[in-house]
Order: structure tokens, then sequence, then C-alpha cells
């Protein structure tokens, strides 16, 4: 495993946002159709193609029915930065309408013009998963999972993710209200699930390093945007 699959993807707290986040958050969904624009920050020019590429997955062959429209200036409601050191991170959903204008919404902290295939389909899916509204799957309260909360803290505190406590509450423990979601069973093999080690639970469960869209994260995504 490369040190950059050993970061977790940071949730992003923002102004207006509901206080909640395979399960999506329904107070940031886009309106069924809806064009998405999108606009890179900055960025070498075959990643950017990579991570368009990428991103399409989520809306190309009847998936999400909505359509992402990249821009090369104007106003954009997704902005996508490449800030070194700064992890990588999206807005959920429609709340990247409340940033302004200046600011990125998302941003591929781990990812160079060198980065594999294989790493810039994985941080990117789940990034855009994000964008259009879903959140941590392990934190999906549709069967939850039974943290051992004592060995994450000790694991997260330390490198390379070098957490706070109050950011490993955040983005590990936060419960979020079941009525706030369109959710299914927690699904292992979500592309929003984190790598989790059997270490970290008490009932068992454990997750790998996904790369791709799981069948349940495809049935989700479609059911919430049909065609």
């Amino acid at each position: 495993m490369s040190e950059n699959e050993r970061h977790f993807c940071v949730v992003v707290d923002a102004p207006l946002a509901p206080d909640t986040e395979a399960a999506l958050l329904l107070g940031t969904k886009w309106k069924k159709g809806q064009e998405i624009t999108v606009r890179f920050l900055e960025g070498a020019p075959d990643l950017k193609r990579r991570v368009r590429e990428v991103a399409e997955q989520w809306t190309g062959e009847k998936m999400a029915n909505l359509t992402l429209k990249f821009v090369e200036k104007g106003p954009a409601d997704i902005r996508i930065a490449f800030v070194q050191g700064n992890g990588s991170w999206s807005y959920l959903g429609t709340v990247c309408q409340q940033i302004p204008a200046n600011q990125p919404t998302m941003n591929y902290g781990w990812l160079t013009p060198t980065s594999s295939d294989d790493e810039v389909r994985r941080v990117v899916l789940h990034e855009f998963g994000h964008a259009l509204g879903l959140i941590h799957e392990h934190q999906n309260p549709n069967q939850p999972i039974k943290w051992n909360r004592a060995a994450v803290i000790a694991d997260l505190s330390g490198p390379p993710n070098n957490w706070s406590p109050a950011t490993i509450e955040n983005n590990m423990f936060k419960k979020y209200d079941p009525s706030d979601l369109a959710s299914t069973p927690v699904d292992a093999e979500s592309i929003m699930m984190y790598p989790i080690p059997k270490s970290w639970t008490l009932d068992g469960f454990s997750a790998g390093m996904n790369r791709a869209l799981s069948p349940t994260d495809v049935e989700l995504i479609r059911a919430q945007y049909p065609w």
C-alpha cells in the first residue's frame, strides 16, 4: 500500500450545510437532470484529462441523471485544485454553491502527473461521490459499524494522518440521522468506504482498499438521480 493510500479523505464542514452527511445526504442533492459546471483552477493538462474521464463515470451509461460540464473559465459549481499537502477532499453535493467563487470546492492533494491510473481512479471516484452528495460509507447509520474507538484513535492520531481528537470524532464516529439520508445497509465494497482493518471494530467488520464503484454504489446513485 502506498503512502498516499494510507491517507484518508476529510469531510469538509461548510456554512449552511445540513448537520448530516452507500448513503446520500438528501439536503445536498442536485436536481434530476441538472447540469453541474466544473472548472480546474490549476493542474497539468494530462492529469486534468484523467480526472475528467474518471469523474464522468458517475454520469455515463445511464448512471446519475446529471451532466458534468467542464468549463475553461467563468463561474463553476465545482472548482478543482491540486494543492499538495492539503489532502484530498470535496464539499458534499450542492454545498459547493455556498462557497465563495474564488475558493476551491474540491482538492486533490495526493495526485500528481506521475500518479498511477489506479490511484487517480480511486481518489477521483471517491471525491466526485462526495460532490454528488454521498457521505463516507463507514458513517452510514444503516446497520452501523461497532467501533473499537481506542484502536481507531491510536492509529489515526499518528502518521501519516496525524488527526486531532476532534477530526477523528467528526470523520469516524459522528452519528447521522437516518431520516436525512437515502441509504442502503453499510456496503464494505463502496468507493465511499475507508479501508477498515478488523482491529478497528468490535463486530468483525472490515473493508479493503476499494478502487471502483460497487454494485450498491451504482444502484443507489441511479435511484437518487433517475432517468
